[in-house]
């Protein structure tokens, strides 16, 4: 099968995965599933790619074991996060926002578009899963580096934000400990840090560079649209948030001002 393939392929299972969703979401009437099986749809996709071309290479396992990894810790973490609190507080507004057209809206707004973002960023692991020719070299493990260096960002930096929150003494403040003391937002670096080592891991087999689109996909929509902007908004006007931000950096981990 060739690349263009693949991606017909990819678009095809990207469309039946996040229609099924869709129909779950409509079932248990909330449409914060999305963001649950937004990480098993990588996966998916990549597990798809894998089985439908003959053999498979180290590369091609090692980008599967880490999608897996970070999928699963994904939809853990989400999953845990939304037991037995109400739908997200986005979806509700999405719900009071759109009313009659909330059904198509949904759908279209939420769930197919989540899947095109879901075939963007999957560029770097469609394309290693139908034309690595094998072996490994520099820039893989180089990659690979990355790649854990975002993970322990995005698990412990979560793990941290947890335990924080789940203590009632801390309610309305702001988490400034831990890895929040050198990045507001240590879990989101983590996770562009995870698809550039993911699209690094990928860049030298044939077409790898076309997986960049997917690393500058991801990083767009953290740091520009539903990510970073969204959260800090959410945040504006707390106590501490403006001295916290002022001595933080952004996004990229760095000593605080008053260190």
């Amino acid at each position: 099968m060739n690349l263009w393939s693949t991606f017909g392929v990819a678009v095809l299972t990207i469309w039946v995965y996040m229609s099924a969703m869709f129909l779950v979401a409509r079932l248990v009437g909330r449409n914060d599933i999305a963001d649950i099986a937004w990480g098993p749809g990588f996966f998916i996709v990549a597990l798809v790619a894998l089985f439908t071309h003959e053999g498979s290479t180290t590369r091609q396992i090692l980008v599967l074991v880490l999608v897996a990894l970070w999928a699963a810790r994904l939809a853990l973490h989400v999953g845990n996060r939304n037991l037995g609190k109400p739908e997200d507080h986005r979806y509700q507004k999405m719900r009071e926002d759109w009313g009659d057209a909330f059904v198509l809206r949904s759908y279209l707004e939420v769930f197919m578009l989540q899947g095109l973002f879901m075939f963007l960023v999957s560029l770097p692991i469609q394309i290693v899963m139908t034309t690595d020719p094998g072996g490994v070299d520099v820039l893989t493990f180089l990659g690979l580096v990355l790649w854990i260096i975002g993970f322990v960002f995005e698990t412990v930096g979560d793990y941290q934000l947890d335990r924080f929150k789940s203590d009632p003494a801390n309610k309305g403040k702001i988490m400034t400990e831990g890895l929040w003391r050198y990045t507001r937002h240590p879990n989101y670096f983590g996770e562009v840090t995870q698809w550039w080592g993911i699209a690094i891991i990928c860049l030298t087999v044939p077409w790898g560079w076309l997986g960049i689109i997917g690393a500058i996909t991801i990083t767009l929509l953290i740091l520009g649209v539903s990510g970073v902007p969204m959260l800090e908004r959410h945040f504006e006007g707390r106590p501490g948030w403006e001295e916290y931000k002022e001595r933080t950096s952004p996004f990229f981990p760095w000593p605080p001002k008053d260190s």
